[in-house]
């Protein structure tokens, strides 16, 4: 537990000591606020477009109940997850890549720290700051919680799917940065890769239905649906969970293999 903390420690020190992390967080901060403006204002637009509708009505009809956390908040959850994956591997690309680059990465490998202890360090570290950075999307949710009168389950359920689905960018982001020095070629391999699971949801309706129903099981974004739904169902976290356990056995491999090739 010390060697894994102390790997822990030093990423994030390394993160916060260098513009990184305040560039990745500031940039996706923007992004999403910005789409949060434009979702609540397109929202806020509906709501007075169907009050008038209903004064006008000659048997003066109540409003139409709108839900917000359908037309508003779900929304939202979509958009933060597709904003994550491009800007996960932007956190993600130097962890090992940069190792390398420098040759810290055979002290490492002889170090008293094992390659468990040291994967996992860097993987949680890269998960505390994407925990930050939702931390600082629900400013918009306090937003509308203190204007509006959303549902809270759905809401935490939806953020829950947002930590996981990030926590799968980050583990094969660990994984293609242990691959490579160039931290280019990480970032890039790790969107490349993510976009494949994704696809596999979207060619799922165009093939067979036997077959589609089978890739549609193996779709990142598929699995996130019912999170921003507000549906917390126990088969899309196992998934999830396998999915990460997954990205941080390859990456245990690749080191594995790195250090018995002595590089």
């Amino acid at each position: 537990m010390r060697n894994f903390l102390a790997i822990f420690n030093r990423e994030v020190k390394s993160y916060f000591s260098s513009p990184i992390a305040y560039i990745v967080i500031g940039l996706f901060l923007v992004v999403c606020g910005i789409f949060f403006y434009l979702i609540v204002s397109s929202f806020a637009q509906y709501c007075m477009y169907a009050d008038m509708q209903a004064a006008q009505s000659q048997y003066r009809m109540p409003p139409p109940k709108l839900n917000i956390n359908m037309m508003a908040i779900r929304p939202l959850l979509n958009n933060i997850s597709v904003f994550a994956l491009f800007f996960l591997p932007m956190i993600t690309m130097r962890l090992y890549s940069d190792e390398k680059k420098t040759g810290t990465a055979e002290l490492l490998l002889t170090s008293p720290v094992t390659n468990a202890q040291h994967i996992l360090g860097k993987f949680a570290a890269g998960g505390l700051l994407y925990l930050v950075m939702l931390g600082f999307t629900f400013l918009f949710m306090i937003l509308l919680f203190i204007f509006g009168n959303p549902e809270t389950g759905p809401v935490f359920v939806g953020y829950l799917g947002l930590l996981l689905l990030g926590l799968c960018y980050i583990s094969f982001g660990v994984f293609f940065s242990s691959l490579t020095e160039n931290q280019i070629i990480a970032a890039v391999s790790t969107i490349a890769f993510i976009l494949f699971f994704w696809a596999i949801g979207w060619l799922a309706g165009s093939v067979n239905p036997g077959v589609g129903k089978v890739l549609s099981q193996f779709s990142l974004i598929e699995h996130f649906e019912d999170f921003a739904k507000g549906v917390l169902d126990t088969k899309h976290v196992v998934f999830y969970l396998s999915f990460i356990t997954m990205g941080l056995f390859l990456s245990f491999v690749s080191i594995e293999s790195a250090k018995w090739r002595g590089r």
